[in-house]
């Protein structure tokens, strides 16, 4: 059953956007190799052979830290926005994917940006792919 019909009363905006990511997402690793970050490219190009899938995480200190230093970001408390990110990232990836997010099992690997850093995580991906 596609997601856009499973819902009581029709399909949502964010089941179209969910709808034009997928084609948009499939259609660019057909064209040749590409980065892409998030939006459960990891299950909808799940069957695809030449895939590197990697999942970046760090504790939500560093996290919170980072997002202040880097973005500025002073809105609300880093940690509390950052947990209400993750849970929004969660049910996303669940009622999409059927499967965790951040589960180790739906990746080649993962990598700690806060031990790495952010460089190093992406040097390590390049010698990877």
């Amino acid at each position: 059953m596609s997601t856009l019909a499973s819902r009581a009363f029709g399909p949502t905006n964010e089941d179209y956007l969910w709808e034009i990511q997928y084609k948009i997402i499939t259609e660019l690793a057909q064209k040749g190799p590409c980065v892409i970050v998030g939006r459960c490219a990891d299950y909808i190009l799940k069957d695809k052979a030449d895939l590197l899938k990697v999942f970046i995480h760090a504790d939500t200190d560093y996290r919170a830290d980072r997002i202040v230093r880097v973005y500025g970001e002073r809105e609300e408390s880093p940690e509390h926005r950052l947990k209400e990110k993750d849970k929004r990232r969660t049910a996303y990836h669940k009622f999409y994917t059927n499967s965790k997010w951040g589960d180790s099992k739906n990746y080649h690997i993962t990598l700690n940006s806060e031990v790495l850093g952010i460089d190093k995580c992406v040097a390590v991906i390049k010698e990877l792919y």
